[in-house]
C-alpha cells in the first residue's frame, strides 16, 4: 500500500479562544475522494483552512507527500500542489472567466499543458466556454462554483480541496458539479471534499470522516456510512 498523499495528525486549531478542531487525525490516500461531512460550526472549513496554511495548528502534524506543511505559508502550500476552491467560491467578481482561470494557473508556466487544461476546464463545464469573456459577477452562483473548481484545477494540483461546492446552488447544478467531481477524480484527481449534503459526497467518495464540535465521531467507507443509521438520522432526513 502507498503511503498517504495527506496524513493529518492529531490537529488542534483555534480561533480566538475558541477550540475549533480538537486533536483530529485523518489521511486521503492518492487517488482516492475522502469526505468531511458534519453541520455547520462543526470545524471542516477550519480544517481545511488548516491544510492550506490559511491558519496556523496550535499543534500536530500535517504531512503531504511526507513533506511537513504546519510551518508553511499558504502561498508555499499551493506551489506544492494542493488547490482549495474555497466556501463561497471567492472568484475575482471583476475578472472575466478566463481572467479568472489565468489566476489559477499563475505559477505554472508549461504553455502546452496549461493549453490542454483550458481544453479539458471547458469540456468539463461547457457553460464557462460560452462566457468566458463575460465578467464573474455575471455568473450565477452554480456557475460561481464551476469556475471556482476550473481555477482551482488549473493550478494542476495533485491535491484539490473543495470545500461545500453545494451550498447555495440551484440543485440542477449541483448534479453537474457533482459529475464534475467523478470526472476529475477518474483523470486520477485526489480530492478532500467537505460538504453538507451527506448524500450526494458519500455516493461519489471511497472515505468519509464525520466532525462533530471539532472531533471525528465516524469514519469509514463511504457505503457502509451511506447505510450507517446514524448518518442516516442526523444527514439524511431518515
Amino acid at each position: 500500500m502507498s503511503s498517504p498523499l495527506l496524513e493529518i495528525k492529531n490537529i488542534n486549531t483555534y480561533y480566538g479562544n475558541i477550540h475549533a478542531v480538537k486533536n483530529i487525525s485523518f489521511h486521503v490516500n492518492p487517488g482516492e475522494v475522502v469526505t468531511i461531512l458534519g453541520s455547520n460550526g462543526a470545524g471542516k472549513t477550519t480544517t481545511l483552512h488548516t491544510i492550506s496554511g490559511l491558519l496556523k495548528a496550535k499543534s500536530g502534524e500535517i504531512l503531504y507527500n511526507n513533506q511537513a506543511l504546519e510551518k508553511l505559508p499558504a502561498h508555499k502550500i499551493t506551489a506544492l500542489g494542493l488547490a482549495q476552491s474555497p466556501e463561497g467560491r471567492q472568484i475575482f467578481a471583476n475578472l472575466t472567466i478566463k481572467e479568472n482561470l489565468d489566476m489559477g494557473a499563475y505559477l505554472r508556466s508549461d504553455r502546452e499543458g496549461i493549453k490542454k487544461d483550458y481544453d479539458f476546464v471547458y469540456d468539463l463545464f461547457p457553460k464557462l466556454l460560452e462566457r468566458k469573456n463575460q465578467l464573474a459577477q455575471t455568473l450565477s452562483g452554480g456557475e460561481q462554483q464551476m469556475l471556482a473548481i476550473a481555477r482551482a484545477y488549473m493550478s494542476k494540483p495533485t491535491l484539490l480541496l473543495l470545500d461545500e461546492p453545494s451550498l447555495g446552488i440551484a440543485p440542477i447544478l449541483v448534479s453537474t458539479i457533482f459529475k464534475a467531481i467523478t470526472e476529475l477524480n477518474k483523470i486520477g484527481m485526489t480530492i478532500l471534499l467537505i460538504e453538507q449534503n451527506a448524500n450526494l459526497a458519500l455516493k461519489i467518495s471511497h472515505r468519509a470522516y464525520v466532525l462533530k464540535n471539532g472531533e471525528i465521531s465516524l469514519s469509514g467507507n463511504a457505503s457502509d456510512l451511506l447505510n450507517n443509521d446514524e448518518i442516516k438520522k442526523a444527514y439524511l432526513g431518515h
